[in-house]
Parts: structure tokens; C-alpha cells; sequence
């Protein structure tokens, strides 16, 4: 690589760096580590090409050009936290990711989804994760479901509440959530 390859390259991170909080490179490696991916199976779910990846990681390419693959970057990045404490197993996580590569950004994804509203608050997708790792701190799937078991003959609704932000997916955890937001 001649010098202005090498600048570019460079130029090409640092942009990475103020777009995505980091050069691709590292954060993509990271989520190939993290969920135990290979590099053809992390494009396929981001929806890139594997030449395209391949250029992000490399800084031949500073952007990715489409938002719903810098949406479903989120996406791993969110599920690779999940599995890193313990909250997504990697069956959990596998099931997930072939949802995330069928998503297409914000036409499926709500803002209720998101992480932070654009005021910076915590939406409900943040407030049902805190809810879930809280409880699986506690104790294990397993464990929550036999306490919800022995609940519900007498409280039903802390049973249920138990069942699906102790054990259940994230997604039903916030549509569960919002139910009872009156």
C-alpha cells in the first residue's frame, strides 16, 4: 500500500470513527467474536455484500451507503451485548439474527425499538431491557419460570409479568409493557 492508499485508509477510519463510534473493522470483528459469526455469515445478515465488508473492515470504504444495514449493525451490537450478560442465549441470538437480516430499517422497526428517543430519554425498549436484566440477575430462565408457576394460582399478574420479562423475548416483553402504559 503506497502512502496515500495508507492516508486514505486512514481518513477512511477516522470518518468511520465519528460516524459509528469506531473504525468497522474493530467493532465488525468484535461482533464476529461475539456471536460467533465468520465473515460471510455477518455480511449475509447485515445485508452486504461480503467485497463490500470486507472494504468497511479494511477502510477501502469509509460508509456504509444504506440505513437499514447501519440499523441492523445496532441490531447485533444490541444482541451481542445481550449474549455477552447472559440475556440471549446463542440459540436465542442465532434465532434473532435471521430476524435482524430480514428487517428493513425503519419501515419495521418503530421508534419504540430504539434505544434513546431523539431527546436522548430511554424509550421502552430500554426500560423492558433494564426490566430483563435485572431480573436474570436474579436468577435463570428455569428458576423465574418455577417462581411464576408457584405464583400464579394466587397472583396471576406478577406471574405473568415474572414469565415474560424473566423468560420471554424482548419484543413481547415491550409490546407487554405498553399494554399496561394507561
Amino acid at each position: 500500500m503506497d502512502a496515500a492508499q495508507q492516508e486514505a485508509t486512514a481518513r477512511a477510519r477516522e470518518l468511520q470513527r465519528n460516524w459509528y463510534g469506531e473504525p468497522l473493522g474493530a467493532l465488525f470483528r468484535r461482533l464476529i467474536d461475539d456471536l460467533g459469526l465468520n465473515q460471510a455469515r455477518l455480511a449475509g445478515v447485515l445485508g452486504l455484500s461480503a467485497p463490500m465488508l470486507s472494504q468497511l473492515m479494511s477502510g477501502q470504504r469509509a460508509k456504509i451507503g444504506n440505513p437499514a444495514v447501519v440499523q441492523r449493525v445496532q441490531l447485533l451490537q444490541d444482541l451481542a451485548g445481550q449474549v455477552a450478560d447472559g440475556s440471549a442465549s446463542a440459540a436465542e441470538a442465532t434465532e434473532r439474527m435471521d430476524e435482524i437480516k430480514k428487517s428493513q430499517g425503519g419501515s419495521v422497526l418503530s421508534n419504540t425499538t430504539q434505544t434513546t428517543s431523539s431527546s436522548g430519554a430511554p424509550t421502552v425498549k430500554r426500560v423492558v431491557r433494564e426490566i430483563q436484566s435485572l431480573l436474570r440477575s436474579v436468577a435463570a430462565a428455569g428458576d423465574i419460570i418455577d417462581a411464576a408457576d408457584a405464583l400464579s394460582s394466587s397472583h396471576p399478574e406478577l406471574a405473568e409479568f415474572l414469565r415474560v420479562y424473566g423468560a420471554g423475548r424482548t419484543s413481547d416483553a415491550v409490546a407487554h409493557y405498553q399494554s399496561h402504559q394507561n
